[in-house]
């Protein structure tokens, strides 16, 4: 078998809308297409003894075992691996269940789609499977283990900490949608001018001065003290000759930790000599040039979370320790307690596996043990000097008991120091009494603190530690989103675009669109080249500055990465043609409708579809959405547009040379097309059917009928507003046409618009695309015979995957099933053939250029033009 391709989704994309994150694994069988699992001796037995928890699989049976049972039945190497990538990761920790294998047209070669939860684990996962699959088919053995240890080095790397993975959790929850700006800790929650940031658990309302305050851990002292809240007696030093004098100040037994210390690295407790004192110095030099030197204060160690100045949650924190049998060594006990289920990798379970470090050995030496020292029956030995879940620390939820007067302590600790989420450490006996009581003083305030001993504690009640921060974020009655209006379809979608975003703009926002020629903000092109994936689409939605979000989504990149979005306001279908079909296994229209629907489909229950009614493919779209849907026709009398205006809808309609929206019965004129510019005085009726779907678009949305109708007379068609679509270009003698058609259907369109052209002689200047199918080039090589007079055959840039000469001669083929004796050359060079063109033109010559890509016609027309004006 052999993997052709392996892409991950990120978004709703063709296969899901709902699940969202999917790989999608493009495999050959090879000979393994003839070899069903029922024709392989031993295969099925081989793969129980591999993968015995592939027993749980369900599969099209719905049974446990239905799996094996189809196995044994005989199904396709594909469907296998499909299985086999999903129990792999569920073994690594990440349990994961939805997968799909389909055929893509071509024998043997099948698209293998699984769901994932962190996308490298997800392709290590892809290839993984095969090379399972490939082994159990010849019997070799395994090495599952590396696998999985592999998948879950991989996850601890990639996948969010705990404390920053339950913010997001509670995000998704609440349906607020998040960003992932960096591959650490840093999320943006919502879209646009509505976004707020966060780093594990700081805001982008933390205060720098109040991170500072709390990672000076003196100056944090100083301030408490003047505040009079207990702290423990100590100094700040910076070198060893300092130690004695600090000693004799305050008394053992010390504490040393580092000045900007963090998660307990560098501290040592309980010192008690002077020679303990040195070492623990050095050790903590390692991590800071000065260090804290404080008093040991007996007790327990608590650490209290304060967010947004309110009590959230307090834990007792235990270090890593082991309780002795009697009879084993401190080396088997803490294997003994690695082995608890409870522990894991990293971040994986509640608990952190124990590592043996020099801390570790520090702490035994202390009792005069070593890892082979054998402890008494229930006696404690603590292996760290600090309670930190990351080193193998326990917690225990002691929330409830918190005495009133230490939350009052506390709250005012968060607001002295000025933290939105802030996390008190406190020693002491207890923290049911009062700290005047018990003795008990604050041992440092923390920026950032950790959330998991509070999700997860090894005992007593989890608490949703979470939820306040999205609170505080988003406080009821703040959005978290913007508009976002979605266009899709094979042609018009870049005008449509563009001029929904201009509707927008005039209705007092900013606006963020994306477009097959680059990304803007407001009339400001921030990025130049095809921008309709959803890079793009996140790239505004990242824009703190955007209010509006007007997104052309196009087919490559939804079957490439799925939406860059989860949901909008409105969707715009403008029409479903036949284009880059055989591409990305869309062989069909109705394959491509399923494609398109993907952006119908992540309408907002309460939002609309906005569908081209006279296109077949996107009135069937009407029945997959889960949303209101609005149609658009050129045709007044259209019946799907009569029906569902019948039943109390929503349309926009061409009638009697006017725009209208009808409602019901009722009918309300827009404005004649004759008045909006984009139509060329109601001749080119592609652009007619644009101006019906962004003015439904808009309406559906709540723009006012009067506020639609001024923008559409204020939207001038231009080389500048509009490249590329319908540029027309004035010179004393002759007219020069330059448009984006690059299919049959936009060919057609073309053709309809010259037909209305009064001119003596129409030159065209045509190219073929290498990504499209032979009959579609042929086409449009006929389209051009049948409207022009005489055609310049130019190479394209980009041949994509073909031979120029092949694409020229399927145009000439095309060009003479329509008429033999057509005239027409070929020039290579797309500049050369401009010129050409208008050294050619006689006086009444109409020369129209078709491109994909038109800036370098655009250039050389205006400077032609700019040639004759004399500038």
């Amino acid at each position: 078998m052999k993997i052709l391709d392996i892409r991950a989704l990120r978004g709703p994309n063709y296969w899901s809308n709902y699940r969202k994150k999917l790989i999608v694994m493009k495999l050959d069988l090879e000979e393994m297409e003839e070899s069903p699992t029922n024709k392989i001796p031993g295969f099925l037995d081989r793969l129980k003894k591999t993968l015995p928890s592939l027993q749980t699989h369900r599969c099209s049976k719905d049974n446990e075992g239905g799996f094996f049972e189809r196995v044994e039945e005989g199904t396709w190497m594909g469907h296998v691996v499909e299985h086999i990538a999903l129990e792999i990761q569920t073994l690594a920790g990440m349990e994961v269940g939805f997968g799909r294998t389909r055929g893509t047209g071509t024998k043997g070669v099948y698209n293998v789609v699984f769901s994932y939860m962190e996308e490298k684990v997800g392709k290590y996962a892809a290839k993984a499977s095969v090379d399972i699959a490939e082994a159990v088919i010849k019997g070799n053995d395994y090495d599952l283990e590396n696998d999985i240890k592999q998948m879950r080095q991989i996850r601890e790397r990639e996948r969010f900490g705990p404390s920053t993975g339950s913010i997001v959790d509670e995000a998704v929850a609440r349906d607020i949608p998040y960003i992932r700006l960096n591959s650490q800790s840093l999320v943006q929650l919502g879209y646009g001018k509505n976004q707020v940031r966060f780093r594990a658990t700081m805001t982008d309302r933390t205060s720098s001065i109040a991170v500072d305050l709390a990672g000076n851990k003196d100056e944090t002292k100083k301030i408490l003290q003047d505040a009079a809240i207990p702290v423990a007696k100590g100094s700040c030093i910076s070198s060893e000759s300092e130690i004695e004098e600090a000693i004799e100040n305050i008394g053992f037994p010390l504490v040393f930790k580092p000045l900007d210390g963090n998660h307990g690295k560098g501290a040592s407790i309980n010192v008690k000599t002077l020679e303990e004192a040195k070492a623990a110095f050095l050790h903590a030099k390692q991590y800071s040039r000065s260090i804290i030197v404080e008093k040991f204060i007996t007790g327990y160690d608590f650490r209290v979370l304060v967010i947004n100045h309110r009590f959230i949650a307090a834990a007792l924190r235990e270090p890593a320790h082991v309780k002795g049998d009697g009879k084993s060594t401190i080396q088997q006990l803490i294997d003994k307690e690695n082995k608890d289920p409870r522990r894991g990798y990293g971040h994986e379970n509640v608990l952190t596996e124990i590592t043996v470090d020099r801390e570790t050995h520090d702490q035994l030496a202390k009792s005069n043990y070593t890892l082979e020292t054998v402890l008494k029956k229930d006696e404690l030995c603590y292996l760290k000097g600090t309670a930190n879940l990351s080193t193998g620390g326990t917690s225990t939820d002691v929330t409830d008991i918190m005495h009133p007067t230490n939350i009052f302590i506390c709250e005012r600790i968060s607001r002295v120091i000025g933290l939105d989420i802030c996390g008190i450490d406190i020693m002491a006996k207890n923290l049911s009494e009062p700290l005047e009581i018990t003795g008990g003083v604050v041992l440092e305030v923390n920026a950032a603190p950790g959330f998991r001993m509070h999700l997860a504690p090894a005992k007593g009640l989890p608490r949703n530690v979470a939820a306040p921060v999205l609170d505080m974020l988003y406080p009821p009655g703040k959005s978290c989103r913007i508009p976002i209006i979605a266009i899709t379809g094979t042609n018009g979608k870049t005008t449509t675009t563009r001029l929904i975003a201009h509707i927008v703009k005039n209705n007092g926002y900013r606006v963020g669109f994306t477009t097959s020629d680059g990304i803007y903000v407001q009339n400001s092109m921030l990025t130049k080249g095809d921008t309709t994936g959803p890079l793009s689409a996140e790239f505004i939605l990242k824009d703190p500055t955007v209010e509006f979000a007007v997104l052309e989504t196009a087919r490559g990149g939804i079957l490439r990465s799925g939406l860059g979005f989860g949901r909008c306001d409105v969707a715009v279908v403008t029409n479903i043609q036949e284009d880059h079909m055989g591409l990305g296994d869309i062989h069909t229209l109705k394959d491509m409708a399923s494609v398109k629907g993907v952006v119908a489909s992540s309408v907002k229950r309460d939002g609309y579809a906005v569908l081209n009614a006279d296109n077949e493919y996107c009135v069937g779209l009407s029945k997959i959405v889960d949303c209101n849907v609005a149609y658009f026709s050129l045709e007044e009398n259209s019946p799907v547009v009569r029906e569902h205006c019948r039943k109390g809808g929503i349309a926009a309609i061409y009638e009697n040379g006017f725009i209208t929206i009808k409602k019901g019965d009722w009918k309300f004129r827009v404005g004649k097309v004759t008045t909006i510019p984009l139509t060329f005085g109601g001749r080119v009726t592609f652009m007619i059917s644009n101006v019906l779907a962004a003015t439904l678009a808009s309406y559906v949305y709540g723009f006012t009928i009067e506020d639609i109708k001024s923008s559409l007379e204020s939207f001038i068609p231009s080389a500048t507003q509009t490249p590329g679509r319908m540029n027309i270009f004035d010179f004393k003698e002759h007219k020069v046409l330059i448009d984006f058609a690059h299919n049959p259907d936009g060919f057609r369109g073309i053709k309809e618009f010259l037909s209305t052209v009064d001119s003596s002689f129409k030159i065209g200047i045509i190219t073929g695309t290498g990504d499209r199918r032979d009959e579609d080039i042929r086409e449009m090589g006929k389209i051009s015979a049948e409207m022009f007079d005489h055609i310049i055959i130019r190479q394209d840039k980009f041949l994509r995957g073909r031979e120029a000469q092949e694409i020229v001669d399927l145009l000439v083929e095309g060009i003479k099933q329509s008429d033999p004796n057509k005239s027409y050359e070929y020039i290579p060079k797309e500049i050369e053939a401009l010129k050409h063109a208008l050294d050619m033109a006689k006086p009444g010559s109409f020369i129209t250029a078709l491109s994909d890509v038109i800036d370098n016609a655009i250039t050389v027309v205006q400077s032609y033009l700019d040639k004759e004006r004399g500038l």
